[in-house]
């Protein structure tokens, strides 16, 4: 059970903030701090509602890193937690638990896994695995009962001491506007609750309706009535939740019971239908999923702000907006209740039609200036998302839903970094046979995409042919330009050129005769732009990407763009203009980095490198190099593999051993291998210096010059874009951008 005045961790696995005082528990917090010092695994057990989470986030302060487990409900997907709590983005097909410890390896860490007792077994096997691979690492595990593992540390939690428990239910009275004194009738109330503070928190939360003496009485009934009724009872004893199992703390049952049984029937109600939702949720996707059938929508808010008032609900604010969470104790509660009035169905398949809707608004909204919004709130909403499909691949009438739903979310697993997440829902969905097509072949375009990105070249190019097989039988227009032009890109990075151009232009012809323009539309337009720029025609591929910034602008997009931006400072670089290839891509990587898109960040500090060797610093150059050089085991093969990506790489290395020697250059990889992804983010960001330029050959191997002029030369000149004179002077060649509507494909 997590702690209810925690409002979850943080996005990047940090130790979740405090919303109120922490209140006793001193000695546990030594003593837990002393059993982490002296043992590598240590359990933290109790009931639900006891004070778990909190303590060992207190515990586990400055430096533990906190996985929560809540919310996940695929014992596959747990190593996937952790790795998304360490803020590790790893495009490859590797399994997570070689990006755990390839990441952590020769680290000290400090892992905290909250919640873990529904997924135990999942849990067990990775603790063993990362404790045997990871000499460093110490774990603490937090959940009602043990691992059951060789070596594990047992730390059960108490409820509070008299004292500390009047402390804190003082505490929470005082944020209802209630003063409450330490008098006999309030002492023998929290000892009623036997020191929970979930028990603590949930009469609390009453003091606005009831004093303390008025909580007692009636919650003293309540427990004589169970007593009694189990004393007059061979069989089962009747607790809240009709048929539900006896609890281990009967306090803390019969407190949430109790509370229960306080709300007026739209209050119930509507605890119980929020039970669906796994996670965070916001007010709207409440009013939608919640409403109808006895509590209009127009109601929910009202109802919900007594939930919270009462300490059913907490509120927390995030990078999304105002979002609210359903303790899980109380969540389980609500669960229970929903099921036994035979409406868990139907509250079920209401929240999958919220999250498909809300998936097709941001898929559409990608392609707009609320771009970096989509991204914060897909974030926020992952857990209801991955519920939402678990629901349609699991149902047999669902499957296209759940085909549409993992198509539709591309942009999560392409744009925001979670392609391995993606793959594993992408290759579920397309192995049930559905009734509606073109669901089906989104889903295999979108796998081919991500495997593309994956480097896995082979499933990539299955995907993709099936898929274009099978539109061009069903009519299927649009899948066919995406099969096409996803074949076209796979061609760019396995260093077909001629191929790439061919299947490029064809597919962008196809976009403009449907009207399809989109961010996935414009990354076309900017990889036949690569492919023109490594067959030697700069200019068309400053055309190209000048015309992709242009509606990028227009339209606020920000992803594609930066792409546009990586081909323009190449440009500008070949055009001897450093500096403005500097400022490009430094543009560029902020916002690869902030959409979490490694294979944007480590493209552009490769070409970063290449630009400061230009300027004069190798030993700088050399430092980025290596810390390209670490990013790349988990984006995939380092440059493709392409010949024609890696020239630029060859070219700089070349240049700053020439400069520094074996032995310097090699310290410098060795600094920057030392650089995790947000540390060489900000080191090539951070350095601007510019000195007396170096003038290099152009890249050699496949790749060459522009026109047949290097850098320096009047070829292709600076400017901020680099690109020459006569730039925009015409279309280009297969340009979608004045055409088409804001569709997504």
């Amino acid at each position: 059970m997590r702690d209810p005045q925690r409002p979850g961790p943080s996005a990047d696995g940090g130790l979740p903030l405090e919303l109120t005082a922490f209140v006793g528990r001193s000695a546990e917090v030594a003593a837990l701090a002393g059993a982490l010092d002296n043992a590598r695994l240590v359990t933290l057990t109790g009931a639900g509602g006891i004070g778990k989470s909190r303590l060992a986030a207190r515990a586990a302060a400055p430096d533990g890193v906190w996985v929560e487990l809540a919310p996940v409900r695929d014992p596959r997907f747990v190593p996937y937690a952790v790795v998304e709590a360490l803020g590790l983005t790893d495009h490859t097909t590797r399994p997570p638990l070689r990006t755990l410890l390839d990441h952590l390896a020769g680290r000290r860490a400090l892992l905290v896994l909250d919640g873990f007792e529904h997924l135990a077994r999942a849990c067990a096997e990775l603790v063993v695995d990362l404790l045997r691979g990871l000499p460093g690492l110490r774990v603490l595990a937090v959940g009602r009962r043990p691992l059951g593992l060789a070596g594990e540390r047992l730390f059960p939690l108490a409820p509070l001491g008299a004292d500390e428990a009047v402390e804190l239910f003082a505490d929470r009275a005082r944020q209802q506007g209630v003063e409450v004194r330490d008098c006999p009738q309030v002492r023998e109330l929290c000892g009623r609750l036997e020191g929970i503070p979930l028990a603590l928190e949930l009469a609390a939360g009453r003091l606005r309706a009831l004093s303390p003496g008025q909580l007692l009485e009636r919650l003293d009934d309540r427990f004589r009535l169970l007593t009694g009724a189990r004393d007059a009872s061979p069989g089962p004893a009747p607790y809240p939740v009709p048929g539900g199992p006896p609890p281990r703390h009967h306090a803390l049952r019969t407190t949430i019971g109790w509370s229960h049984e306080l709300c007026t029937p739209a209050e119930r109600l509507l605890w119980a239908r929020l039970s669906v939702f796994a996670g965070t949720f916001d007010l709207e996707a409440a009013e939608y999923v919640c409403s109808g059938d006895g509590l209009p929508a127009d109601d929910v808010l009202d109802v919900l702000s007594e939930l919270l008032a009462q300490s059913v609900l907490w509120r927390e604010e995030t990078p999304a907006g105002s979002r609210f969470r359903m303790l899980d104790t109380v969540r389980e509660y609500g669960a229970e209740w929903l099921a036994a009035t035979g409406d868990a169905g139907r509250l079920r398949r209401r929240h999958r039609d919220w999250f498909l809707g809300l998936a097709t608004w941001c898929e559409l909204d990608w392609f707009s200036p609320r771009q970096r919004e989509v991204a914060a709130r897909v974030e926020a909403e992952l857990p209801n998302l991955r519920t939402a499909l678990e629901f349609c691949l699991s149902e047999p009438d669902e499957a296209h839903l759940g085909q549409y739903l993992a198509g539709s979310l591309w942009f999560c697993w392409a744009g925001c970094g979670r392609l391995s997440e993606g793959r594993r829902w992408l290759e579920r969905s397309v192995e049930l046979d559905s009734a509606y097509e073109q669901s089906r072949l989104k889903a295999l375009w979108v796998l081919g995409y991500v495997a593309i990105l994956q480097g896995d070249t082979v499933p990539a190019l299955a995907a993709l042919r099936e898929c274009r097989e099978q539109a061009e039988r069903a009519g299927d227009a649009t899948a066919v330009a995406y099969a096409e032009h996803r074949t076209g890109c796979l061609a760019l990075v396995t260093d077909d050129m001629e191929r790439a151009e061919t299947l490029l232009r064809s597919a962008l012809e196809r976009y403009q005769e449907i009207g399809e323009l989109n961010s996935n539309v414009l990354m076309g337009q900017v990889e036949l732009a690569m492919a023109r720029a490594f067959q030697g025609d700069l200019p068309e591929a400053v055309r190209l990407c000048e015309d992709v910034r242009r509606v990028c602008e227009d339209h606020g997009e920000r992803w594609a763009r930066s792409y546009a931006l990586y081909v323009l400072a190449y440009a500008a670089w070949q055009g001897g203009d450093p500096v403005t290839a500097r400022k490009l891509l430094a543009d560029c990587l902020e916002h690869a980095h902030a959409f979490h898109d490694l294979l944007g960040s480590v493209l552009t500090i490769e070409l970063l490198a290449l630009v400061t060797v230009t300027q004069g610093d190798p030993a700088e150059a050399a430092v980025l190099q290596g810390a390209a050089e670490r990013l790349w085991p988990s984006v995939g093969l380092p440059l493709f593999g392409s010949a024609y990506y890696n020239a630029p790489h060859e070219l700089c290395a070349t240049a700053a051993r020439e400069a520094l020697g074996d032995a310097r250059y090699g310290e410098c990889l060795k600094e920057g291998a030392s650089l995790d992804r947000r540390a060489a983010v900000a080191r090539a960001l951070g350095h601007g210096g510019v000195r007396p330029p170096r003038r290099l050959p152009s890249p050699r191997g496949p790749v060459p010059p522009g026109g047949g002029e290097g850098p320096g030369e009047p070829g292709v000149t600076g400017g901020e874009s680099g690109a020459g004179g006569d730039a925009g002077k015409r279309e280009p060649a297969a340009s979608p951008a004045r055409k088409g509507g804001e569709t997504a494909g």
